[in-house]
This record gives C-alpha cells, sequence and structure tokens, in this order.
C-alpha cells in the first residue's frame, strides 16, 4: 500500500513539475503594447511567440501620426540584414530568445531597432505587475522598456 501512496506521490509531483514548466515558457507568449520611452505613447503591438525551444517577436500593428508613412519599411537596417527594405509590420524585431529557468528570463536573443536598424542583445521578463520588461543592451550599456499586455491586438 505504501508503494502504491509513494507512486501516486511521484506521479503528482511529476505532474506539477511539468505543469509549472509550461506555464512558466507560455507567460510571454502573446500580444505586447509598446511605448515610447519620450512621448509616452503607444507605438505598436508586438506578438511574441514560440518557434521550437526559442521564442521571437514580430511587430503586427504600428500607431503612426496622420503625417507618418502608414506602411513604413526599414530603410535604416543594415544592406547584409534580411530585412533591410522590409515593411516593418510583419518584421521579425526579437530573434532567438531562450527561457533560462534559473532566472526565470529569456536571453541570449536580439531585438531590432527598427527605427534606426540597429539590433541589441535582449533580455526578457515578466514584472510582478504582468507587464513585459524588455531591455535591449551593448555590453554594459542598456535601455530597459516597460511593454503592456494586450487582449485583443485589432
Amino acid at each position: 500500500m505504501d508503494t502504491k501512496k509513494n507512486f501516486s506521490g511521484l506521479i503528482l509531483i511529476v505532474t506539477l513539475f511539468l505543469y509549472n514548466f509550461s506555464v512558466h515558457g507560455q507567460q510571454i507568449v502573446g500580444h505586447w503594447k509598446t511605448i515610447d520611452d519620450e512621448t509616452k505613447k503607444e507605438r505598436s503591438i508586438v506578438e511574441i511567440y514560440k518557434v521550437g525551444d526559442h521564442y521571437a517577436g514580430k511587430i503586427i500593428k504600428l500607431q503612426r501620426d496622420l503625417d507618418d508613412d502608414p506602411d513604413p519599411i526599414c530603410d535604416s537596417c543594415s544592406p547584409d540584414d534580411s530585412r533591410y527594405l522590409q515593411k516593418i509590420i510583419g518584421m521579425e524585431i526579437i530573434k532567438d530568445m531562450i527561457l533560462d529557468l534559473s532566472s526565470n528570463e529569456y536571453v541570449n536573443g536580439t531585438i531590432l531597432d527598427p527605427e534606426n536598424g540597429n539590433e541589441y542583445q535582449c533580455k526578457l521578463w515578466l514584472s510582478e505587475e504582468g507587464t513585459l520588461k524588455v531591455r535591449g543592451y551593448i555590453a554594459f550599456f542598456y535601455r530597459t522598456q516597460t511593454w503592456l499586455p494586450v487582449s485583443n491586438p485589432n
């Protein structure tokens, strides 16, 4: 009888661990509203999704002023980059993020700023408030943005 209890307990622990692991990795998957650091206005909606064991993100919507190009291209991207002269809407700007279970952060990927064409090392993590912290950095210099969850991106 004790063996049966121990086996049931083991199954419960393994199930909880696997559930926690799968939920943890899915938390950033979804739609996020980006906010301009200076104007505090909405800039875009980014969809984050899983690709194999990595995470990526693409711009699915831009918030534009009336005098702005409604469908801009990345003319600031490097000519060596496959995103050069590509439309920003639909462009993958976050690549190769991996969940680090020890820190609960998504690391080792990159993020592109299509405004200036610069690509930065990237780290993502969820705040206690449910926002997504997005840090782009080169060496010791970095900038962190707070992205807001969006339930309906339309």
